[in-house]
């Protein structure tokens, strides 16, 4: 059966699949149709009817961007009436909009400049009276509601990709505006998505507004160096002096039309490190290299500074410990045992389609932003069944999810068998398989984590009628003791089923520095060289360092994203310092460059001989990520058994979870001017009550022989005797299973 369908558009023969319009396939044949409110990663906004076409035997004009085509269909793009019509709405969108493109940020790339000069408007034959229109401060975005011309991109983009659905129109007439939803100011996420996809300069970043031109700005194509989502980014740049200044990030901007970016990665771009060449530091750095038993890093690297120090460990014989990328490294070791390859099979495009998507083991929505991004548009472009499995609910969800789990901390183990019993009935398992699951105590696991049969039966029932199914799971499954065992569940369920696995990252490039460096457990000794981490001498982009090196931003290099997908970034600023592969070429590990070792990486996880520079870092036309190159699939010997599931652990009393609050990460969000900084430990009345504390109090939070210090806030989204910790401040290992038993204790001043 052919599902296609044919017709023309300005007599060129054409081709349709279910579910495209008129404007998409002209699109993909290179066929110009203009717009003013279309993006394609939306539903269509049709408002600003710049789109309309004729049809041939049809009356009147028709809109190309939600007008799906039918069989033999003429369409024309382009004739003196469809000319006069798009005229006549420019100079509607021109009446009273103010002329002052001069001072105006979007001046330069703006579409309502660029379509009047297309379309030939010289002159204004309609006329309206003036509104007054107070312009609005909402934090790090400015609304200026008298350049709006309700085209209606931003409402859309958060409510459809962001999920904040957090703006909305206020209809009248002309006197038509943008204005917070439900609320007396903007209450969101600030991810600054409705500043991208802004076609004038109505919505603008307050940091950046007046600062400088669309044309004086040299753009920087990159990738994000805060999480593992992988997102594409243009850093844009410009000199802050004329004699003794230096180049500096102004702003970030993201392909809008098929991307998305939060707000850490839009406002949190000033994060470099600027240093000159210490020959001395230097010397003291190549020493302790040297006489060093282990060098201890994050994955905030690239990928070729994880091969310069896997180079080190071998050329030095010394230890390298990285606990965050050893776990996922195991994790992964023992999912590939079951699963027979290297690399999980989802991917963010994948969770886009889908249609039925579980998430466990993450607050994903702060954890991995890209990820919540992917889901909320499945959600609502799919209608896809959201089932999220965890201890805590999440309020930015509540638009998303579909079913909510709630299981008792340090149960992760359990919950995912009785998922993948329910999954796997019908599976052609092994006997052995089969004889694991026959052999599971259900009572026992339902009973001790909370999750109910008829919660298993719910969400199977949703997802009875599902094609593109995806597991996705987080880091509290990851560093749990029963890592193994849960990655070895997860395989399964992959498998043999129609699910997709996406496995989240902890870090920009966890994923890459597992599959480059043989890693040891961290011991806690001493003579370590902390590179970007802790140690007896430091070697790191950040304050107090012992020598300074470059910050990814910094940096020519690689990363490994989510998708499993190599990407590059580039140099946005300058460093005038020393690098890793200056102290390596010091150590006898010579190459001129760092990206000389891009075309080295390890062959057996997938990586490809490619030089750097033969890497492409954009998007097509039609969305198609062109970026860097997926990793080779990699087979594995399959010899993983399951192990019987072990006692689930209680969790009595006070439990803190270590999770980041929106926009921040690590310690270079936490460096960054415009994202904002709250360290409090967060929870419900009820911890609260647990606890003996109260709202606004300073109190110690003890765990293990852990020890912090936190002024503690009411949260009245949070639930139960949990209480949200940040890790930016870099005060707890993020590597750690997150949940912590805790004693708190309220710090009294004499």
């Amino acid at each position: 059966m052919n599902d296609l369908i044919n017709f023309k558009i300005d007599g060129i023969q054409v081709e349709a699949k279910k579910g495209e319009t008129i404007l998409s396939v002209a699109r993909k044949n290179g066929i110009y149709i203009p717009t003013m409110c279309y993006i394609s990663k939306t539903t269509p906004c049709a408002s600003c009817r710049m789109c309309v076409v004729e049809a041939k035997d049809v009356n009147g004009f028709v809109l190309s961007c939600n007008t799906p085509p039918i069989e033999g269909i003429e369409i024309t793009t382009n004739s003196k009436e469809l000319e006069n019509e798009r005229i006549n709405i420019m100079k509607l969108y021109d009446v009273n909009h103010p002329l002052e493109c001069g001072v105006c940020d979007k001046s330069g790339e703006c579409d309502l400049q660029n379509k009047t000069l297309e379309f030939g408007v010289a002159q204004q034959n309609f006329t309206a009276r003036d509104q007054a229109r107070k312009i609005e401060h909402w934090g790090l975005i400015n609304y200026d509601p008298s350049l709006c011309i309700l085209c209606e991109k931003c409402v859309h983009v958060c409510n459809e990709v962001i999920g904040d659905d957090a703006i909305d129109v206020k209809f009248g007439g002309y006197s038509s505006t943008i204005i917070p939803k439900n609320a007396d100011t903007l209450d969101c996420t600030f991810c600054g998505e409705c500043i991208a996809v802004c076609p004038v300069g109505a919505l603008v970043s307050s940091n950046f507004q007046y600062s400088a031109n669309a044309w004086e700005l040299r753009r920087v194509p990159a990738t994000c160096a805060h999480c593992s989502a992988g997102c594409s980014l243009e850093y844009e740049t410009k000199y802050s002096g004329i004699d003794n200044g230096f180049e500096s990030i102004f702003r970030v901007k993201n392909n809008f039309e098929f991307t998305s970016l939060c707000g850490a990665g839009r406002f949190g771009f000033d994060f470099e490190n600027r240093a000159l060449k210490d020959e001395n530091a230097f010397v003291k750095a190549v020493d302790a290299l040297k006489n060093a038993k282990a060098i201890r890093f994050s994955s905030m690297i690239t990928n070729e500074e994880a091969h310069i120090l896997q180079l080190l460990k071998e050329k030095l014989g010394i230890q390298l410990f990285n606990e965050d990328a050893r776990k996922f490294q195991e994790f992964m070791n023992s999912y590939s045992s079951v699963s027979g390859k290297k690399h999980h099979s989802g991917s963010l495009d994948a969770i886009k389609q889908a249609d039925a998507i579980i998430v466990i083991g993450t607050r994903i929505a702060t954890d991995n932003p890209g990820v919540r991004y992917a889901i909320t548009t499945a959600r609502k472009h799919n209608g896809a069944k959201i089932v999220y499995a965890h201890p805590l609910e999440d309020a930015l969800l509540q638009n998303t999810v579909t079913q909510f789990m709630k299981y008792e901390v340090g149960t992760e183990e359990g919950v995912l068998a009785l998922l993948a019993n329910a999954i796997l009935q019908e599976a052609d398992l092994s006997d052995a398989e089969r004889a694991f699951f026959n052999e599971l105590d259900l009572g026992y696991l339902e009973a001790e984590s909370n999750i109910g049969h008829e919660e298993i039966l719910q969400m199977m029932k949703s997802f009875s009628r599902a094609k593109n199914r995806i597991l996705i799971i987080g880091n509290d499954l990851i560093a749990h003791d029963r890592a193994l065992n849960i990655a070895k569940l997860a395989a399964l369920i992959e498998k043999y089923t129609t699910f997709s696995l996406v496995v989240v990252p902890n870090e920009v490039n966890t994923l890459g520095v597992s599959l480059i460096a043989e890693l040891d457990k961290d011991e806690d000794i001493i003579d370590v060289v902390g590179y970007n981490a802790r140690g007896n001498f430091l070697i790191s982009s950040l304050k107090f360092a012992n020598l300074a090196v470059p910050a990814l931003n910094q940096q020519e290099g690689t990363f490994v994203s989510i998708d499993n997908r190599v990407l590059p970034t580039n140099v946005s600023v300058s460093f005038d310092g020393y690098t890793l592969n200056d102290l390596a070429s010091a150590c006898g590990i010579n190459s001129k460059n760092t990206i000389d070792y891009t075309s080295m990486l390890n062959p057996k996880s997938g990586f490809k001989n490619l030089n750097f520079d033969s890497l492409e870092n954009y998007l097509s036309p039609l969305g198609d990520d062109v970026r860097g190159y997926l990793l080779d699939e990699v087979e594995c010997s399959i010899s993983g058994e399951l192990e019987s599931i072990e006692d689930l652990p209680e969790f009595n009393g006070t439990v803190i979870y270590n999770s980041n609050p929106v926009l921040q990460f690590n310690a270079y969000t936490n460096i960054a001017k415009q994202l904002e900084k709250d360290t409090a430990l967060r929870g419900s009345a009820q911890f609260a009550a647990c606890a003996k504390i109260s709202d606004g109090d300073r109190v110690e939070i003890r765990f293990g022989s852990k020890m912090i210090t936190r002024d503690f806030k009411l949260d009245n989204n949070l639930k139960g005797t949990i209480a949200l910790n940040p890790t930016f401040d870099d005060v707890v290992d993020a590597s750690r299973y997150r949940f912590e038993k805790s004693k708190i204790m309220r710090v009294v001043h004499e």
